[in-house]
């Protein structure tokens, strides 16, 4: 009897809770809705007075945008018009101190549309906001496919001719239509330079101002995006050259994080492609949207033929190495460290610049890179031999391992097949090195993430006497020597003697 009277208790109370329970829930469930709604409320759309006409699709990617490392040796890159013309600093940093507003920005909203024109490098960065591209007005290959795929395509049909309307930046109400850049603007802002096909010239030769609504766009890209035309797109300086004005194209536009980049060009896959991505957040081939693109920041990247490291080629200019600390403490426009940030900034993109690379080059260890040249298939067009620039490498190379082995101090030859290591690997192999030795060739360009303290030995033979990296290595203020060669064979013992030589100062 006892226990009955206990079940039938339990389950009056349990009656009596049933109710009180499901009274909460609800309560629960109306406060959860009313604050989803209020919160709702406090997040419109980024321009509600503008809705986006015939947006389908719409890229949001904020989170992914990579921040700027830190860098040591950065530097300001505020606008001084001031700056002395064709110094130092005007050809390497922000020399880009004319602003054009070509399309000025609007109360009402609507695009902009203005460029950064530098006239020691006849050259212009130019930005605009609210702009279309649209990759069926753009005659040329896909771009992005294996080499594999595309042996023997011609490179006519990897680079970009435009149609008019290719790229357009949407007006403000009541605003002009028509041609975004005036009769003359080109010749002005955005010369050739000798250039036979100045892509970036065309491209604003074909853009157009569209009325407000008329922006009629497939996908959105929210992050501000450089738009990047490549032309020897598999070789490593040439490269670099691209990298810099991508580098100083993000600087001047101050941007506050690691822009998008978009290919602008239909090259396939190279090993290179890697660093872009590794320098920038994101990277694309403008004929891989499916539709018409727009982004609400785009930044047009010069070409690399058009920055110092290139016109430094042909072009004479006095300007020389120095530390970040120095130039803080005695700014001196004839003096850069850009070069330095630079490299910085390459090798922090690999994560390399804080694990300890610096500290480990020692006297107790000497590390002395050799950087070889060697067959690989580059382009479409490429048989995929290499040209050789110092005819007895390998035994040069077996001479001063071999030397190295009988010193007392402890030398290690590092065999710089860079063809065969991953972009990290050379950068961390041109970081410890001491001292790097190499025939004239594309991969001498790594010096711009070398320190300070290393050691240049450049072999050059009588068929290549190119300024390339005598220049890199003063921009950089490395220690420089040259072996100049009357024809493409070095006797061994003359490069183990100036070798001998340049190890003695360091203690060895």
């Amino acid at each position: 009897m006892m226990a009955g009277r206990t079940t039938h208790s339990h389950s009056q109370r349990l009656r009596r809770l049933i109710p009180c329970v499901l009274v909460i829930v609800f309560v629960v469930h109306a406060v959860s809705f009313s604050l989803y709604l209020l919160l709702q409320s406090h997040h419109p759309s980024p321009n509600p007075a503008e809705p986006e006409p015939q947006t389908h699709e719409r890229v949001r990617a904020t989170s992914s945008q990579k921040p700027w490392p830190r860098l040591p040796s950065l530097l300001p890159w505020t606008a001084d018009p001031s700056l002395p013309p064709r110094s130092c600093e005007a050809y390497f940093g922000n020399g880009f101190t004319r602003r054009v507003d070509v399309l000025p920005e609007g109360r009402g909203g609507g695009g902009w549309f203005r460029c950064h024109h530098s006239e020691t490098l006849g050259s212009s960065i130019c930005e605009g906001g609210r702009v279309r591209l649209d990759p069926a007005l753009i005659a040329m290959s896909r771009g992005g496919e294996p080499i594999g795929q595309v042996m023997g395509r011609a490179e006519e049909d990897e680079l970009p001719r435009y149609e008019s309307g290719a790229l357009e930046v949407e007006g403000v109400a009541a605003g002009r239509t028509g041609p975004l850049v005036e009769p003359g603007f080109l010749d002005a802002y955005v010369p050739a330079n000798g250039i036979g096909m100045h892509t970036m010239r065309a491209l604003l030769d074909s853009a157009r101002v569209v009325p407000p609504g008329e922006l009629h766009c497939s996908q959105w890209v929210e992050e501000p995006t450089l738009l990047v035309t490549r032309f020897e797109y598999a070789n490593l300086f040439h490269t670099i050259t691209d990298w810099y004005s991508a580098y100083v194209s993000s600087r001047v536009t101050n941007l506050p994080d690691r822009p998008n980049v978009v290919f602008v060009d239909g090259h396939c896959k190279a090993p290179l492609e890697q660093t872009w991505e590794a320098l920038f957040s994101n990277v694309a081939y403008v004929k891989n949207f499916s539709g018409p693109v727009c982004f609400r920041h785009a930044v047009l990247s010069p070409l690399g033929y058009e920055t110092a490291l290139f016109r430094g080629l042909s072009e004479s200019f006095s300007c020389e190495g120095a530390s970040a600390q120095s130039l803080r403490e005695k700014p001196d426009p004839q003096k850069t460290a850009r070069l330095s940030e630079f490299g910085e900034m390459i090798i922090a993109s690999f994560d390399l610049l804080d694990d300890g690379i610096y500290s480990s080059k020692t006297l107790n260890r000497l590390s002395v890179l050799f950087v070889r040249r060697e067959d690989y298939l580059a382009h479409p067009r490429h048989s995929g031999k290499v040209e050789s620039r110092l005819s007895n490498e390998q035994e040069v190379f077996s001479a001063v391992e071999n030397w190295a082995k009988g010193q007392k101090c402890n030398i290690t030859v590092v065999n710089g097949l860079f063809a065969h290591m991953s972009m990290k690997e050379q950068l961390r192999a041109i970081l410890e090195a001491s001292v790097v030795i190499g025939a004239h060739g594309a991969g001498l360009t790594h010096l711009v993430s070398a320190t300070r303290d290393t050691k240049v030995l450049e072999i050059i033979s009588s068929l290549y006497r190119r300024p390339h990296f005598a220049l890199i290595s003063h921009w950089k203020a490395l220690e420089y020597h040259a072996i100049n060669l009357p024809g493409s064979y070095a006797a061994s013992a003359d490069v183990i003697r100036e070798l001998r030589n340049i190890l003695k100062g360091l203690g060895c």
